[in-house]
């Protein structure tokens, strides 16, 4: 079946949203060179340009509007924004469930939120460009793959307070893990390690844009938290003869320690 003016629309809001063939690929688990053929001779099933449509969080009534305009899509919100999203829990739960691509009938299902409230959540949040409100109280994120909240921002400030909640757990279960890992590397393996990790985290990203095409019963809520630091724990600094300098990263990785120098920390929980 030939979709035509359908794939330039769709190249549009991959660029739009910084992904590439070899992401697409990866998100549908098949071969970057069949995502190239498919633009190329701009041909495909029904079912796979949805497929290749969800990736992009997008359905082809969207497409058929025309491209996107980069400037909606947000790659973080202000401080004022996150502060208005914090101070109220029901917003920021909404807004989370938004994140995770949850429908609102399961949205007002799960949480006692009225559907006429959620209404007006979903408005809040199109005011503020976090997503577009659709027609039959549906949805579009305008957000970028590498969507972030503010570091030291309101949303950060509000989730470490919440640590110790996240870290009372096993991390036993299937698809679960806590990794603890005391290395002494290079400043230039630790810049090449950082990007490796953040890929993963675009992973999870692609592949959570991938998946949104299932129904909700069918996709797993998971946490993910990736942390790098210089960090020494209390008890070894306790034990130290002369107490640590303050010191910047640079002078960190010129200067060996007396302790772990540098911990990778990558956790994981459903």
């Amino acid at each position: 079946m030939s979709f035509g003016y359908v794939f330039e629309a769709l190249k549009a809001h991959y660029r739009t949203r910084g992904l590439t063939y070899r992401d697409v690929a990866r998100a549908l688990r098949v071969s970057e060179a069949t995502i190239k053929r498919i633009f190329s001779e701009r041909d495909c099933t029904l079912g796979r340009l949805e497929a290749l449509c969800s990736v992009a969080q997008v359905d082809l009534s969207q497409i058929a509007r025309g491209a996107p305009r980069e400037t909606r899509l947000l790659t973080r919100l202000t401080q004022q924004q996150e502060q208005e999203i914090v101070d109220d829990i029901e917003l920021f739960i909404v807004a989370v469930c938004a994140m995770g691509n949850m429908r609102f009938e399961r949205i007002i299902g799960t949480y006692r939120i009225s559907e006429a409230r959620c209404i007006s959540l979903f408005a809040k949040l199109d005011h503020i460009g976090f997503l577009e409100l659709l027609p039959n109280n549906r949805y579009r994120m305008l957000v970028t793959r590498t969507f972030h909240w503010i570091p030291g921002g309101p949303i950060m400030h509000w989730m470490k307070r919440h640590l110790p909640e996240y870290f009372n757990h096993s991390f036993n279960d299937a698809g679960e893990t806590l990794r603890v890992v005391n290395v002494r590397v290079s400043a230039e393996s630790r810049l090449a390690l950082l990007a490796r990790i953040e890929q993963v985290a675009l992973d999870y990203a692609e592949q959570h844009n991938a998946d949104s095409r299932l129904p909700d019963e069918q996709r797993l809520a998971l946490s993910l938290c990736l942390a790098v630091r210089s960090w020494e724990p209390k008890a070894f600094e306790a034990l130290r003869r002369n107490p640590p300098e303050q010191h910047d990263m640079s002078k960190s990785v010129a200067r060996s320690q007396a302790g772990p120098p540098g911990t990778a920390t990558t956790k994981r929980r459903g």
